[in-house]
């Protein structure tokens, strides 16, 4: 698929924009660099010159790159408290969101090992192109995989489970439509 007008880069946000902000959300655990990072990644598709023939894997990748220069730059001024966002997912009795339960869990498991969950067991990508969108080796993702289950089943309490059953809860969370700024950003 090849992007060059507007309209073809609109079309592949409406097709992707949600489900990377989701994924983007798990590995970052803060709707705010979340939304940066997706808006970003698709401004940056809309100032390109020329079109890309195959877009999707470029945007994942700017989106990745971006949410973590923003994880990394935000963990200096890290307070003791909850991390951002927590409230979003709590209420006075509990958790009213079941995603939110999955969201809590993955905000304590490394983030390397967050974004292999992510991009496998929500976004389905296989792990070469999961270490590929992450800028690591393929050859690490089977220990990051490994590794996060553990942590992610003892964080949730669960014995065993369908992780991917686990990561479907995602999708209750509504994702924002960031097309405006998007289409505003690409023009600067």
């Amino acid at each position: 698929m090849s992007v060059g007008p507007k309209g073809r880069a609109e079309e592949l946000y409406r097709e992707e924009g949600a489900r990377l902000w989701r994924v983007l959300l798990a590995y970052t655990g803060d709707r705010e660099v979340a939304t940066d990072a997706v808006a970003e990644a698709f401004a940056q598709l809309l100032r390109r010159p020329r079109p890309l023939r195959r877009p999707v894997p470029v945007i994942w990748r700017a989106a990745f790159r971006f949410g973590t220069g923003e994880m990394k730059g935000r963990a200096r001024f890290a307070g003791p408290g909850p991390p951002e966002g927590a409230d979003a997912v709590l209420d006075e009795g509990g958790l009213h969101d079941p995603s939110g339960l999955l969201l809590m869990g993955l905000r304590r498991v490394v983030p390397t090992q967050r974004g292999a969950l992510a991009l496998r067991y929500y976004a389905g990508y296989s792990m070469r192109t999961a270490a590929r969108i992450l800028g690591s080796s393929h050859l690490a993702m089977p220990v990051r995989l490994f590794r996060g289950k553990r942590k992610l089943r003892r964080l949730l309490n669960e014995k065993s489970g369908d992780l991917k059953t686990r990561f479907a809860t995602l999708e209750r969370v509504l994702a924002p439509d960031l097309w405006r700024d998007i289409e505003r950003d690409g023009r600067l």
